[in-house]
């Protein structure tokens, strides 16, 4: 009993160390190079005297089957979070933003390569705008671009566009 015992315990050892939480969804895998990295973007706008800066951070939920996407603007002033999933009755990726504001906001998503794109239905804008995407690419791991396109006259117009770094110990906050 004694040698089956001393075969097994080092077989648990390897066992638990090796043992991995599940793979992400088929339908988020592209959204790999994104998970458990923060950045943090300063604003076109943001200067010494009124510094304004976004925390992203992006993190694997829901046993892989989803992806949250956690910012916050200058330590909590505003923020969301956000949840991407397949959503079997639509044949997509949609996502469902929350802010700290109070609204929600549901966006189609398509993940390409090293990009992850929203697409968000508006109504009643007051601009002619009619929908609002979201583009944010990956760049050599460190670095993450987000710009913002408007759909007005049927037409896509440039938005604002951020540049991020990846930063280590730092995490959206809310007040």
């Amino acid at each position: 009993m004694k040698q089956f015992l001393y075969f097994l315990l080092p077989a648990l050892i390897v066992s638990a160390q090796t043992k991995s939480e599940p793979p992400l969804s088929d339908h988020l895998i592209e959204m790999k190079p994104f998970i458990g990295n923060t950045y943090k973007g300063d604003f076109i706008n943001s200067t010494k005297e009124n510094p304004m800066f976004d925390v992203l951070s992006f993190e694997r939920a829901l046993n892989g089957n989803a992806i949250k996407v956690i910012h916050s603007v200058n330590n909590g002033e505003f923020g969301g979070e956000t949840m991407v999933m397949w959503n079997p009755e639509k044949g997509g990726l949609q996502s469902w933003y929350f802010t700290s504001a109070g609204s929600l906001t549901i966006q189609n998503v398509q993940i390409k390569k090293n990009t992850f794109i929203s697409i968000e239905n508006v109504e009643r804008n007051q601009n002619g705008i009619t929908k609002v995407k979201t583009i944010i690419e990956v760049f050599n791991g460190d670095q993450i671009k987000k710009r913002t396109k408007y759909l007005m006259n049927n037409l896509w117009k440039d938005g604002s566009e951020t540049l991020y770094n990846k930063v280590n110990g730092l995490k959206p906050v809310f007040n």
